[in-house]
């Protein structure tokens, strides 16, 4: 047991759906067009998980990537969380289907759920049980498969989501490396904002509830846009200020790729550059869960990120929920393909 040790991430891993969304195929579906969605934002395509297969499965792939790229073998990874809000089933969790399919047979197993910002949460999860000494090499999975719950009639939801799954491995930092500080938070009052009313115990599923849509996304984009336009701001500007640093220490930003017009306005706050920001929502669309985590593993592909360098994750979302974790690089660099 070394208790007060810091983690760092050592392997990352995606995994997408093959079929793409395109804005011109969801003209087709909805009353929406390519410069309304590209417009208001900034979304080009997304992933849609074909039908037949499920979330867990998507994971596998991006779980055993990760695992490799750590240098681990399955059997040396202590504990699965998985982030999601989509998972497979209520019961069992996704963590413990996902389990078996990794061969991380000697691995406690759980799923957390904070909608957007789950990989952060996740990650904080998992840095507080490798502080402690409990564990060394956890397994953080952030994956979400949306358009299984979106109403495709409803185009203020249905041309912001995406499917894709992102892991990462965390283990012992070495040195000066690792995660530095922390910073969650909640506002639990905006919780009706992005809801799934008839999915949980509160609202027994009813065939009226089904004629409803009460089984599908809602979502208040309004309220939701204020919020996450605000907190991004609010939450760099105090990580940056009780750790003495200045957003020129920072070597790139990771957000959670919700509307480019966010970090369009994180940007203008700041007075920096967007490419502060790594941004690749065009492509994906919201993938909740998964976003940071596929971001962090392109900007690793590109080169955008090396030893030493702080690396700055942000998350937010539905709860309405929100997190931000800074990290200083570890000698981990570009993951394989």
């Amino acid at each position: 047991m070394k208790p007060n040790r810091k983690a760092v991430i050592s392997g990352t891993g995606i995994s997408l759906p093959e079929r793409v969304l395109t804005n011109a195929d969801l003209e087709k579906i909805v009353d929406t067009t390519d410069e309304w969605i590209i417009t208001r934002t900034g979304i080009k395509e997304r992933h849609q998980l074909e039908e037949g297969r499920s979330m867990v499965d998507l994971a596998v792939p991006a779980c055993v990537q990760a695992i490799e790229n750590a240098g681990l073998k399955p059997e040396e990874i202590d504990l699965i969380i998985f982030a999601t809000f989509s998972p497979d089933y209520q019961v069992p969790s996704s963590a413990c289907l996902l389990q078996p399919r990794i061969g991380c047979n000697r691995a406690a197993a759980f799923d957390l759920q904070a909608a957007c910002t789950g990989f952060v949460y996740a990650s904080t999860v998992a840095c507080q049980f490798i502080a402690t000494g409990m564990y060394n090499n956890i397994l953080v999975v952030g994956g979400d498969v949306t358009t299984r719950i979106l109403n495709f009639a409803d185009r203020n939801s249905c041309v912001l989501f995406g499917d894709g799954v992102g892991a990462t491995v965390f283990t012992p930092a070495t040195g000066d490396d690792g995660a530095f500080d922390f910073m969650l938070g909640a506002i639990g009052s905006g919780a009706e904002h992005i809801i799934v009313p008839m999915s949980g115990s509160a609202y027994r599923p009813t065939i009226e509830g089904v004629e409803k849509g009460d089984h599908f996304l809602k979502i208040n984009g309004k309220e939701v846009f204020k919020f996450s336009t605000k907190i991004v701001g609010d939450m760099i500007e105090e990580i940056l200020k009780r750790n003495q640093i200045t957003l020129d220490d920072i070597k790139i930003i990771i957000p959670h790729q919700a509307n480019i017009r966010i970090l369009e306005s994180a940007a203008k706050r700041f007075d920096c550059p967007l490419d502060k920001f790594y941004i690749n929502i065009q492509r994906y669309g919201n993938t909740v869960a998964a976003s940071i985590p596929i971001a962090l593993h392109e900007a690793l592909q590109e080169g955008r990120i090396k030893q030493g360098d702080t690396v700055l994750f942000v998350g937010f979302g539905g709860g309405l929920t929100y997190g931000i974790m800074p990290m200083r690089w570890g000698s981990y660099t570009t993951p394989k393909v």
